[in-house]
């Protein structure tokens, strides 16, 4: 479908990923970037062909052949940029986390509803072939009843995305906001429940000033399934993936918690090791179109608002356990 946008935020993500998707699809295009600082705004509206460079949100908002917007600014200012493009009646893809709080999370998303617009998280991992390959092993039976997860995702932060996401708490740093919060939805993609508690334990051990670094989390689920979750911004050689154990066999997910087609999956049952193939296609070329058939009322977004507010539950459950030193029940705040 046709499908005109506005870019919320003259992002690095934009650039790399989202761009290059929203313009994969079929009529659609961008109208317009935003950003606080005009010689940004300018360049990066140069730099990528967008017609129109706006310094304030209200100007984007008002342009009329605006259909949706996708913010990537800065974590904080999600939530009230949110609320007016929603109130312009824009639909929104909103980069994770969805807010600073639960609450602000599901005050958007109920927004969105109300006014009938769609409200999609950018939460690319489940929009993975590898992903998506290995969770239809599981559904397949394939590996019996699962009994435990876990998901390793220790990398090393590169240079140009460091900045706030090392020192600024006020903006939303750390890696919890940053990397549990994709952890916690592709847990919940795979296994198809909430988790019911966690318990934690986060350092800064040097990259991060004032905020975590790294951070290490159980969780318990309703099912009785185990997950172990491991996030770092400091590990440069850790790899990062995951495994599922089940009665009747192991998956193993090497590379893939990544933004791009890459990495391996391998089944192993009573039978052997066996290599497990996939589709590679572009993850952010896949949300946009599944966000494109939600606005014609074809179907869901990959990853909805309340699919962004429950990861976000858990992440802010597992920074609560990890600075009290206690077990926390996970507030969903009625989702």
């Amino acid at each position: 479908m046709a499908m005109r946008w506005g870019l919320i935020g003259a992002s690095t993500i934009a650039a790399e990923h989202v761009i290059g998707a929203i313009r994969a699809q079929k009529d659609n295009a961008i109208s317009a970037v935003l950003s606080s600082s005009r010689e940004r705004a300018d360049a990066y509206a140069a730099r990528h062909a967008i017609p129109n460079a706006d310094t304030e949100l209200a100007v984007l908002l008002a342009r009329p052949e605006i259909d949706a917007v996708y913010i990537s600014t800065t974590n904080e200012k999600h939530r009230d940029q949110a609320l007016a493009a929603i109130a312009a009646g824009k639909h929104v893809l909103c980069e994770k986390p969805l807010a600073m709080s639960v609450a602000d999370a599901r005050r958007m998303v109920d927004a969105a509803r109300k006014a009938g617009l769609v409200f999609a998280t950018n939460h690319h991992l489940r929009c993975s072939g590898a992903h998506r390959a290995a969770k239809a092993l599981i559904a397949g039976g394939r590996i019996g009843k699962v009994l435990s997860m876990r998901v390793f995702h220790a990398v090393l932060l590169p240079e140009h995305l460091r900045g706030w996401r090392l020192d600024n708490p006020a903006a939303g740093g750390g890696v919890i906001p940053d990397i549990t919060v994709h952890d916690a939805d592709t847990v919940r993609f795979y296994l198809d429940e909430d988790p019911k508690r966690v318990v934690a334990q986060a350092v800064s051990s040097g990259l991060g000033q004032g905020v975590e670094d790294s951070v290490m989390s159980v969780w318990t689920m309703p099912s009785g399934v185990m997950v172990q979750s491991h996030e770092s911004f400091t590990h440069p050689f850790a790899g990062s993936g995951l495994e599922i154990h089940g009665t009747e066999g192991s998956i193993f997910a090497r590379n893939v918690m990544t933004q791009l087609p890459t990495g391996t999956i391998t089944l192993v049952t009573a039978e052997g090791e066996a290599d497990v193939p996939y589709e590679s296609y572009n993850l952010y070329e896949y949300a946009i179109a599944a966000f494109n058939r939600a606005v014609s009322g074809e179907g869901r977004p990959a990853a909805d608002g309340i699919d962004g507010v429950k990861s976000l539950a858990i992440a802010m459950a597992v920074r609560q356990s990890a600075r009290e030193g206690r077990a926390i029940d996970v507030d969903y705040e009625g989702y």
